[in-house]
C-alpha cells in the first residue's frame, strides 16, 4: 500500500488562507501545530485526490486514524502527530474530528441547507480551531467565537473555490435551496462566468457568511494568551477582506484571494488593532476605579 505521503497535493501551508504556526505563535507550539496541519493537509489530500477510487480514500483515512490511535507506524504524518500529542498528553478528538468531514467529502457531493454545510464545517473547520486553544490552554469557553470563525473561513473556501470544486470533484458546498432560490443551477459552477442567478446565490451566500464571521469577531479579545489573540485577529482581518471581495466579485470568473501586498495590510492591522486594544485595556484595569465604572 502506498504511503499516504506520497498522495499529498503538494500543497503546504504557505497556500492556505490563514498563517499556520505563524511567526506571532511561541515556538514552543510550533512542532506540535504542524504536526497537526500536516495530518490534516494529508486526510485532505486524500480524500480530494483526483484518480483514487473512493473505497481507497476510505481506506487510507481508515489508516490514519488507526495509526493516529497507536495501531501501525507505517504513516508518518499520523506516527507524528501521535507522538507530539503524547509529549503534551493531549488527546486526538480534534483529528479524529477532521477525519470525519474528509470522509464525508468522499461520501457526499451535494448540500441541501445552510444548517448541512454547517454540520459539515463542525467537522472540517471547528475542530482546528479547537485544536489551537486546547494547544494554548484556552478555556472552552471561547469554543462558541472558534467555531464562527473557523466555519467561516472554511465558507469563504467554499465560495472562492466553487468552480474548481465541481470542475475536479464534482463537488458542491453550495446549498441547494440557496441555488434553487436564486434560480441558479449546479451545472452553472462549470461556466467561466456566472450568469446574474449564480451570482446572486454566491453574493447572497457572502452576506450570509459575513454575518457568521462577526459572531467570531469576540474570540480575539476572550483569548488570554496575547500571541494567539493577535494571530487570530489577523486571521479575522483576512476572512473579513475575503467576504467583503466575495460580497462584490464573481469567483467563477476571477481569483478572489488576497495578493501580497493585502496580506501585509491587514496582518499589520489585525496585529495593531489587537496589540493596541489589549495596551488600552491594561491601562483602564490599572486605573483605580475605572475597572469597576466599565
Amino acid at each position: 500500500m502506498t504511503s499516504a505521503s506520497e498522495l499529498r497535493s503538494g500543497k503546504g501551508d504557505r497556500d492556505e488562507n490563514f498563517p499556520v504556526a505563524s511567526w506571532i505563535i511561541h515556538p514552543r507550539h510550533r512542532a506540535l501545530i504542524l504536526a497537526y496541519y500536516n495530518f490534516v493537509r494529508t486526510a485532505d489530500d486524500i480524500a480530494d485526490h483526483a484518480t483514487l477510487p473512493g473505497d481507497e480514500k476510505l481506506r487510507y483515512l481508515d489508516l490514519l486514524e488507526a495509526e493516529l490511535l497507536g495501531k501501525g507506524d507505517t504513516q508518518a504524518e499520523a506516527v507524528s502527530l501521535r507522538n507530539a500529542l503524547a509529549e503534551r498528553g493531549m488527546a486526538p478528538r480534534h483529528a479524529l474530528d477532521v477525519l470525519i468531514a474528509f470522509r464525508m467529502d468522499v461520501t457526499k457531493l451535494r448540500y441541501e441547507t445552510w444548517e448541512e454545510v454547517i454540520h459539515y464545517c463542525r467537522y472540517s473547520a471547528m475542530p482546528v480551531g479547537r485544536f489551537m486553544l486546547d494547544v494554548h490552554g484556552e478555556d472552552t469557553s471561547t469554543w462558541a467565537a472558534s467555531d464562527a470563525l473557523c466555519a467561516g473561513l472554511q465558507i469563504n473556501n467554499h465560495l472562492q473555490d466553487c468552480g474548481k470544486d465541481f470542475r475536479e470533484l464534482n463537488r458542491v458546498y453550495l446549498p441547494r435551496d440557496a441555488l434553487a432560490a436564486s434560480g441558479a443551477s449546479v451545472e452553472q459552477l462549470g461556466l467561466a462566468q456566472s450568469p446574474p442567478q449564480m451570482l446572486a446565490c454566491l453574493q447572497g451566500l457572502a452576506v450570509r457568511n459575513e454575518a457568521l464571521l462577526n459572531e467570531g469577531r469576540s474570540l480575539a479579545a476572550e483569548i488570554r494568551d496575547v500571541r494567539l489573540g493577535v494571530d487570530v485577529a489577523v486571521i479575522q482581518a483576512y476572512a473579513d477582506r475575503i467576504v467583503r471581495l466575495l460580497k462584490v466579485r464573481d469567483p467563477l470568473r476571477e481569483r478572489v484571494h488576497l495578493n501580497k501586498f493585502e496580506l501585509l495590510t491587514f496582518s499589520l492591522a489585525g496585529m495593531i488593532g489587537e496589540v493596541g486594544r489589549r495596551a488600552i485595556g491594561r491601562k483602564a484595569i490599572s486605573r483605580p476605579g475605572t475597572a469597576h465604572d466599565a
